[in-house]
């Protein structure tokens, strides 16, 4: 019961930083993306796509390769600040947070293109310049499509489990998430361990996906 306490919140925790760390350069994104046609365009699109649609150990394997002793980030962040990443709970961080973003773009991008634009013009023709009319209009518009995206980010992070064994590993007490326990207790022949994590997963998913259908069906 301690192990799968342990486990349950150190998952929520990493899962709750990994959105709140994307939120910011997620919603910008979005909002950019939403925007007319700009030179570039599909070439971002497609980047921030990418991850899901090649294997997650295909992604954990460059962050490894960029985040590694050896890799030129990596390398300069333990050099410079002493910062190990790799096999570490920032890999857990950093792996959940790469794979939990294109959903958040994604829900933000359609929340901002349901937005009528004529409100930002009204905005604008008051007086509002294109920073106050973007956090007074458009945000407030789309923040419904915005919360919601953040929670399906949130529930990505909470089952993520291929990019975060490849950066960082299934050490006990260090990086273990939820996935990563199921499959280590597996791995081990401990079924009844692999079931209880199995089952707070499965709830904590399902819990988060109602929570995001609720929040895009509901009438504004």
């Amino acid at each position: 019961m301690g192990e799968t306490l342990h486990i349950t919140l150190f998952t929520l925790g990493v899962a709750l930083a990994g959105t709140l760390l994307v939120a910011p350069p997620a919603i910008a994104l979005a909002w950019a993306l939403s925007r007319s046609a700009w030179r570039g365009k599909s070439v971002v699109e497609t980047l921030v796509a990418l991850p899901l649609v090649v294997p997650p150990v295909a992604t954990g394997l460059v962050l490894l390769k960029i985040f590694g002793r050896r890799g030129w980030l990596g390398g300069f962040l333990e050099d410079t600040l002493g910062l190990e990443i790799v096999f570490t709970w920032r890999a857990v961080l950093i792996a959940t947070a790469v794979m939990s973003f294109p959903l958040f773009v994604r829900a933000a991008r359609v929340a901002f293109e349901e937005v009528d634009p004529r409100h930002n013009e009204a905005a604008r023709t008051l007086g509002a310049g294109p920073l106050d009319a973007f956090f007074t209009v458009t945000l407030p518009l789309a923040s419904r499509g915005i919360v919601a995206g953040a929670v399906l980010a949130f529930a990505r992070a909470l089952g993520e489990f291929g990019a975060t064994v490849m950066i960082a590993g299934i050490i006990p007490g260090e990086t273990v998430t939820l996935a990563l326990g199921i499959y280590h207790h597996v791995q081990l022949g401990e079924d009844d361990e692999a079931a209880a994590l199995l089952g707070v997963s499965a709830a904590l998913a399902f819990a988060a996906l109602w929570l995001s259908e609720r929040l895009v069906r509901k009438p504004a």
